[in-house]
């Protein structure tokens, strides 16, 4: 949102190449089943069944994918610290056919580092009287992202270089999102930032 106080709705579009979840991910499925909560008109209530079905135009190599909509931790820690009324998030539809799934085998190392061949994006589009900023980030197998942002977080910490709101702090309160996320680049996530 950059300079921007207020937003009308963000859309937080994720596609990834394919999904090999886990037993972990397996596990949280499971227990999650129908506890989701969307964020819509400034408050965190149940989704309506069915889910939305669309489609995203995201940025290359990825184009057109056809996507569901879904909750995700996302509409709680956004909406935490950004006053805007809608959060969406929509995933691309060939991953989560992955996920519920019960042959599709868990990830594998393709490289050196561990990671597997899995590439992912997430495309965030911000909107407000007319305009639309967007940010996007991508990498390869979101398992292994985690770890060195982690990693970031706790450096940020130890070191003060955090914002410190009292009380419970969503990521987005204590750091500078785009420092935060710039901070990987390249070896483990690419962030972008554009206007329209």
């Amino acid at each position: 949102m950059g300079d921007w106080p207020a937003a009308d709705d963000i859309t937080i579009a994720i596609a990834l190449d394919s999904w090999r979840p886990t037993p972990g991910t397996r596990e949280t499925v499971r227990r999650n089943a129908g506890r989701h909560l969307v964020f819509t008109d400034n408050a965190l209530i149940p989704p309506k069944w069915p889910a939305l079905n669309g489609s995203w135009r995201f940025p290359p190599p990825l184009g057109v994918q056809e996507t569901t909509e879904l909750s995700t931790a996302d509409q709680v820690t956004v909406s935490r610290h950004l006053q805007v009324p809608e959060i969406r998030v929509q995933m691309n539809r060939a991953p989560l056919r992955d996920l519920s799934d019960p042959t599709t085998p868990p990830p594998t190392p393709a490289d050196s580092d561990g990671r597997s061949a899995q590439t992912f994006l997430v495309d965030v589009v911000v909107r407000r009287a007319g305009e639309r900023r967007r940010a996007t980030a991508s990498g390869r197998d979101i398992y292994a992202v985690t770890a060195p942002l982690a990693v970031e977080a706790m450096a940020r910490i130890l070191d003060g270089r955090l914002h410190r709101p009292p009380g419970a702090a969503a990521p987005g309160d204590l750091f500078d999102a785009p420092d935060f996320l710039r901070s990987p680049s390249p070896a483990h996530l690419t962030f972008t930032e554009a206007a329209g």
